[in-house]
């Protein structure tokens, strides 16, 4: 299905995967009591945290991360990707995002997934924030001619 003016949207896709993305939230919801937040799953598993989930369940979470990318691409094949062909630029942008998630306490799918679900004033703003620094960035990339 190809949606006007969007090429390479996946409407179909992307609706399963959003399902995917709500039933992972419920679960570890219903079952830990905590939300799902990638970055805090990411420092409790490598112990750079010791607030949040057990040990074991955010080995899990993060491990069920890296084994859900295995088997797509093991399925599907590999994802196409575009990304800027500077290194350095890869490199600084994922320290800017690091720092952005420390400071904002928090990254997209805890604050965008399960705070916005939650109607969170905090997660709103954050989510907001998040959105708009990133249309920022691109139409500031797209002016210096880094687009992709």
């Amino acid at each position: 299905m190809m949606l006007p003016g969007f090429p390479d949207a996946m409407p179909v896709e992307g609706f399963f995967g959003g399902f995917m993305i709500g039933l992972a939230a419920t679960l570890m919801l219903l079952g830990s009591g905590r939300i799902v937040g990638i970055s805090g799953l990411v420092a409790r598993a490598t112990m750079q945290s010791r607030s949040g989930v057990s040990l074991p369940v955010a080995w899990l979470f993060v491990g069920g991360l890296l084994l859900g990318a295995i088997l797509v691409n093991s399925f599907i094949g590999p994802i196409q990707t575009r990304f800027p062909s500077s290194t350095a630029l890869l490199i600084a942008g994922g320290l800017i995002v690091g720092l952005g998630v420390r400071m904002g306490s928090g990254c997209t799918s805890g604050h965008g997934v399960c705070g916005m679900s939650r109607l969170s004033p905090r997660s709103l703003i954050a989510t907001a924030t998040f959105i708009t620094s990133g249309m920022a960035t691109v139409a500031i990339a797209n002016q210096l001619g880094w687009g992709w």
